[in-house]
């Protein structure tokens, strides 16, 4: 249900606003902390409002926008702990249906406990998004460069993305990064009366928890970060972890395929398979379902073995390459990942969030070309991961207002960290490494399992995050979750969906990056 942390957009469209009136149409009145609480006018069942937060945290008293904000109210007043803040990742994911969403994705007991608030970051979605011209969006070269000329006509032409979408965005584009995503949260603490932070964040929701725990480090009651972005990492070590976790994620399909007869390809030599699908598609004759009017790029086919092993969805995975080999369709087919071409007069482009939170700075086409064998090395089937390649472009020469650092943590609350060794996306080694910076204060719960994201997973990997937040129960320093660990296994609850399945409400969602 919060599957829209994980996407990759297949079409970017406008936006609409998460509203918020009474039943009888009159005004909503203020809550505690000034948020005006009403029934959402997408999701009834759920409360809506906004919270003005100033454009640049440096000139509190200057302009603001307006976050839209989203909560579901503890099922047992009478046991409510407080409220629990949640970001889904991305950048671009959002937290109103991330909370929309909240029924179908935590326990019973932790619904119980807390009022569970979502809200949009600053820059996405329902929160004054990053917009740029259709028009200059759709201009938008192969992300792949092969020579200089590509690496030049790649730094022209994100120098005049960059420009379109500040002029589109306005003055907020220059301030999204999350750091100020992070005051944005102790904002939105202080409205819902909380004295301190209760948070759980996943994939690109754990860098708004990290960057809260260094400005904030003494108003945080439990935080939970769940699959972490490693904000220490350089351009070539953040490309090559990418690389190495979905060649292991990759692995681990073929494995499944070998051993199971679930597998569509079993008894297939599913390595050589992929290989056709990548000559085909390099040669323009690869269609994707449902997609007659442009082929499929070599990008867009190593997607399917990214989008595939974040559930994971390995089922799901073997029948979209059979049927894209030539065999038949499964029942339902996802939506094409990867950039495309957008309709309308705007699109969304929240990667800004990403290239104002990491300088990838990549000199040249030579410096370049030295990445991508580097990659290759590491994952010799997928080659590299297509979403940070197809983000860098994006961010070539772009002022980086948060650059990447070794973390920093002074206060005394706990932090509990998790992840699965064979995650795709965010790299077990990335946890492992926040965890020996954050120090002696944080815990890091290992899945040994797959996929992206350990909550609702398995028994043993959701038991102890509940726990922690309801009673601040730190699991024991490594402390490992073995797959089917507890009574039982919580992910067979789950149908095997792909990432990019969405809600009758859901917006678009990310257009790149890992969370």
């Amino acid at each position: 249900m919060l599957a829209v942390a994980f996407v990759v957009m297949a079409a970017l469209l406008p936006v609409s606003t998460a509203g918020a009136a009474t039943e009888d149409g009159a005004p909503a009145t203020a809550g505690k902390g000034g948020i005006a609480w009403a029934p959402c006018e997408e999701e009834p069942s759920a409360e809506c409002g906004t919270l003005a937060v100033p454009i640049d945290w440096s000139r509190p008293g200057g302009p603001t926008i307006e976050l839209a904000v989203a909560r579901r109210k503890a099922t047992d007043p009478a046991a409510r702990v407080g409220s629990l803040v949640i970001n889904p990742g991305g950048p671009g994911g959002s937290g109103v249906e991330a909370a929309y969403g909240a029924p179908g994705f935590f326990t019973p007991e932790l619904q119980q406990r807390f009022d569970i608030v979502g809200f949009d970051p600053r820059g996405v979605g329902r929160s004054h998004p990053v917009v740029c011209s259709a028009s200059v969006f759709n201009q938008m070269p192969y992300v792949v460069m092969k020579s200089q000329a590509d690496f030049d006509r790649w730094t022209a032409y994100s120098k005049r993305l960059r420009e379109d979408c500040r002029a589109r965005t306005g003055p907020l584009y220059d301030h999204v990064d999350s750091v100020n995503v992070a005051r944005d949260v102790d904002a939105l603490r202080a409205a819902l009366g909380e004295e301190k932070l209760t948070y759980y964040g996943i994939s690109y929701g754990t860098l708004i928890g990290q960057m809260y725990a260094e400005l904030f480090p003494n108003r945080i009651r439990a935080m939970a970060l769940d699959s972490n972005m490693d904000h220490s990492l350089g351009v070539k070590a953040f490309l090559d972890s990418e690389a190495t976790a979905v060649e292991d994620a990759f692995d681990e399909f073929v494995g499944w395929c070998d051993h199971e007869a679930e597998c569509a390809l079993h008894g297939q030599d599913v390595r050589a398979l992929w290989e056709r699908l990548l000559a085909k598609a390099r040669r323009g004759e690869l269609y994707y379902p449902g997609v007659p009017d442009r082929p499929m790029t070599e990008v867009q086919v190593l997607y399917q073995g990214v989008m595939g092993t974040e559930g994971p969805a390995w089922r799901l995975l073997s029948e979209m390459l059979l049927a894209l080999d030539g065999g038949p369709l499964p029942p339902e087919v996802p939506p094409l990942p990867g950039r495309q071409p957008v309709s309308g007069e705007l699109a969304h482009l929240p990667t800004a969030i990403l290239c104002q939170d990491y300088k990838l700075r990549v000199r040249n086409y030579k410096e370049y070309a030295a990445l991508l064998r580097s990659s290759a090395r590491r994952a010799p089937d997928l080659r590299f991961n297509p979403m940070p390649i197809e983000d860098l472009p994006v961010c070539l020469n772009h002022p980086t207002t948060n650059p990447q650092h070794r973390l920093r943590y002074t206060g005394s609350a706990p932090l509990l960290l998790g992840n699965s060794l064979h995650d795709p996306s965010t790299p077990y080694s990335w946890s492992a490494n926040v965890a020996r910076q954050l120090g002696p204060k944080a815990v890091l719960l290992t899945y040994e399992g797959w996929g992206h994201r350990i909550y609702g997973k398995d028994e043993c990997s959701t038991v102890p995050i509940d726990n922690y937040l309801i009673s601040l129960t730190v699991p024991a320093p490594g402390t490992r979750c073995p797959v089917g660990g507890g009574a039982r296994t919580m992910v067979k609850r789950q149908a095997e969906t792909w990432p990019t399945d969405s809600l009758p409400w859901a917006l678009p969602a990310s257009d790149g990056t890992s969370g």
